[in-house]
């Protein structure tokens, strides 16, 4: 892990970055590792990613995030970049994997109420999916919707969004 790490410290070619990015994700899937990754500064590592401009690394370290975003701990360093995601979401093609990437580390960032408030701006965009989107962003974007409404304090925004 921590050579996986390093080695995307070290590489701007998106064809290593996209394995290693897909290693990483594969690892997290087991909590053990997603504390490893955590404590080697991975997270970090990993969201740096998210500038990218291709968008099959973005993808990819989405899903490494949403593979390590199971760990409340890790939730708490990955909070930083929801903003950037949901403006990947927003300016990824619609129905795209990239897209599809980001809704479901969102909708794992907003089962608790902890980081709404930092999807609110998303929220028209969100509601803009529910009706262009294909029947699998839809879902997706209905349990992230479904996530927000839990909370009391998003009501009025939910209800101010333009449909």
């Amino acid at each position: 892990l921590q050579k996986l790490i390093h080695l995307l410290r070290a590489t701007d070619d998106p064809l290593i970055q996209e394995q290693a990015l897909i290693t990483l994700s594969n690892s997290a899937a087991f909590s053990a590792n997603q504390d490893i990754i955590r404590n080697l500064d991975g997270l970090s590592v990993i969201g740096g990613m998210l500038s990218e401009c291709v968008p099959k690394v973005k993808e990819k370290a989405l899903n490494a995030l949403n593979n390590l975003s199971l760990n409340v701990k890790n939730q708490e360093e990955i909070q930083v970049y929801i903003t950037e995601i949901c403006r990947n979401v927003e300016s990824a093609p619609l129905n795209s994997d990239l897209q599809l990437a980001g809704l479901r580390l969102l909708t794992n960032m907003s089962v608790t109420c902890d980081y709404h408030h930092k999807m609110i701006n998303a929220i028209p965009c969100f509601v803009h999916f529910l009706s262009e989107g294909t029947e699998r962003t839809q879902i997706q974007v209905l349990k992230v919707l479904v996530n927000l409404s839990a909370n009391p304090a998003m009501t009025r925004h939910l209800l101010r969004a333009q449909v």
